[in-house]
């Protein structure tokens, strides 16, 4: 027995750097075999393995589209979740909620799911899996994972060298504990310019009317995603550690950037202790920090109406 449970711990030491090293090939190489697409029976998903036979894809697109070719998405939007390794089941259910969601008109809208480095090895064993099965896993390697310490700063400014082949008219960042109706949120940007826009729930402070944008989930435009990313002077000002929500809007607010802004509120908003203030034109719901929120608001937005479960008995 002794010598079964070492030749186990051996293989699992063995197996462990393997699993970082197919994380870190799944994530950095195949951004030059596909330009960021997901829809089609060949195609890869941007920083993640290719999915298994039958893997869902659950990339928010328009279905419209496929079936009429000559319809082209009117603009295109990349949605970052901020997540951390160990919330497995926190995904399983985001990845349902914009499963199951109608898909945005004349738009190409796809959700990435992103770490910083994984340095846990049994935290990468899994995730390795979940960008197999999934291909929609981002991990950066310029940063340690974290919530306000730089992760922000670090998915906006590497956005534009990862998806420089094929770059997208906006850019998300948004939460794993919010639910953002995509559909919704397309029809908003329809109409917005495509340059020098910071969109999603506005603060009010010191005088100015929207100095930045709740943490629940923003939208900038590609040309303050690229400036994000060249600007020495976030750095050279330590400005990435912090609350991320008021760095990002300080940053704008001191070069100037992102001078077209709206203000979705009330659409966005926080889901209240008594989870009895949903709105039927919400964009997005904040706070849903476990199932039973989670399951509130897919009762609210009839995600499961008309979906019957088979009780068998014995």
């Amino acid at each position: 027995m002794a010598m079964k449970s070492s030749a186990s711990s051996n293989s699992y030491l063995l197996l462990a750097p393997l699993a970082l090293l197919l994380l870190a090939a799944v994530v950095f190489l195949l951004p030059s075999l596909n330009g960021g697409r997901v829809g089609s029976d060949d195609s890869l998903g941007v920083l993640c393995a290719r999915r298994s036979a039958g893997a869902e894809d659950y990339t928010v697109a328009n279905t419209a589209a496929k079936e009429d070719e000559k319809e082209k998405p009117e603009f295109s939007l990349l949605v970052g979740v901020l997540t951390m390794p160990k919330r497995y089941e926190r995904r399983d259910i985001v990845r349902l909620a914009y499963a199951l969601q109608p898909p945005a008109a004349r738009a190409r809208v796809d959700v990435r799911f992103v770490f910083c480095r994984v340095t846990d090895p049994v935290d990468a064993q899994l995730l390795a899996l979940e960008a197999a099965r999934h291909g929609d896993v981002v991990v950066l390697d310029t940063c340690a994972e974290n919530m306000n310490h730089g992760k922000t700063h670090a998915y906006l400014s590497s956005v534009p060298r990862l998806f420089a082949s094929s770059p997208y008219d906006y850019v998300m960042k948004t939460d794993d504990d919010t639910y953002l109706r995509v559909a919704a949120l397309a029809d908003e940007l329809r109409s917005k310019p495509r340059d020098d826009v910071y969109l999603g729930y506005g603060y009010a402070m010191g005088g100015m009317p929207m100095p930045f944008m709740h943490g629940m989930g923003y939208v900038v435009s590609w040309d303050v995603a690229s400036w994000v990313s060249t600007a020495e002077e976030i750095l050279a000002r330590n400005d990435t550690e912090g609350p991320e929500d008021l760095m990002v809007g300080k940053w704008l607010n001191l070069a100037g950037r992102g001078r077209n802004r709206y203000d979705l509120k009330p659409r966005m908003y926080d889901l209240n202790w008594d989870m009895d203030n949903f709105r039927p034109d919400t964009v997005a719901v904040h706070m849903l920090k476990d199932n039973r929120r989670w399951a509130a608001a897919f009762s609210y937005f009839n995600v499961t109406a008309g979906v019957k479960l088979d009780h068998l008995s014995p």
